[in-house]
């Protein structure tokens, strides 16, 4: 009840990013964080336990001396972060970050209610990075499948027509792919394609 804006920071391989905010005052607030590497939605996402970080009044408030003052001045005066992390071994992916633009906004019920929707957002995006995880998986497996069926027909179409063995069909292809610096499915895929021009 206590939020005007609320953002979610997800943590990347280059970073903390801000990909869904209730309006782009949110976002700025939070890109003021990540440069800073001080605030709440930083903090929520290094802190042990439950990950909570909270100012009732930023401007005056010391918990984060450098970012309070310049979230006052945009006129945003309490703050909740609370860290999305699933069960298990996997790192803390983020936070749900609320805003205040009331120096005492945010209460013991906002606070509650944010534990709550934090621990719902950590379980779909925990689902979410394991489906996607599986799909590419899955993706990377029939390339593979793929790319291991038609270098099997270019080095059955080799040993045919050169009267060599298996072994000697696969090293002319990799030599191949070698000397043109193409990948060695991309090579088969042209000799089973254009084996009659070759």
């Amino acid at each position: 009840p206590g939020a005007d804006l609320v953002s979610v920071t997800l943590r990347a391989e280059d970073g903390l990013h801000t990909p869904a905010q209730t309006d782009p005052l949110a976002s700025q607030l939070d890109e003021v964080q990540y440069r800073l590497d001080e605030g709440p939605c930083v903090e929520s996402t290094r802190t042990p336990g439950i990950g909570l970080s909270f100012s009732a009044d930023l401007g005056a408030g010391r918990e984060y001396p450098r970012f309070g003052p310049q979230a006052a001045r945009l006129g945003v005066h309490s703050v909740l972060a609370v860290g999305l992390f699933p069960g298990g071994p996997i790192p803390r992916l983020g936070a749900l970050n609320v805003y205040s633009r009331t120096r005492g906004g945010i209460d013991e019920l906002d606070r509650d209610l944010a534990l709550v929707l934090a621990a719902h957002a950590s379980t779909a995006l925990s689902g979410t990075i394991a489906h996607t995880a599986a799909e590419l998986e899955l993706a990377q497996l029939r390339q593979a499948i793929s790319s291991r069926d038609v270098i099997g027909q270019a080095k059955g179409i080799l040993m045919e027509r050169r009267g060599i063995t298996a072994d000697e069909a696969f090293q002319i292809l990799r030599r191949t792919s070698q000397a043109l610096n193409v990948k060695l499915a991309q090579v088969a895929r042209t000799l089973v394609e254009r084996r009659v021009e070759i």
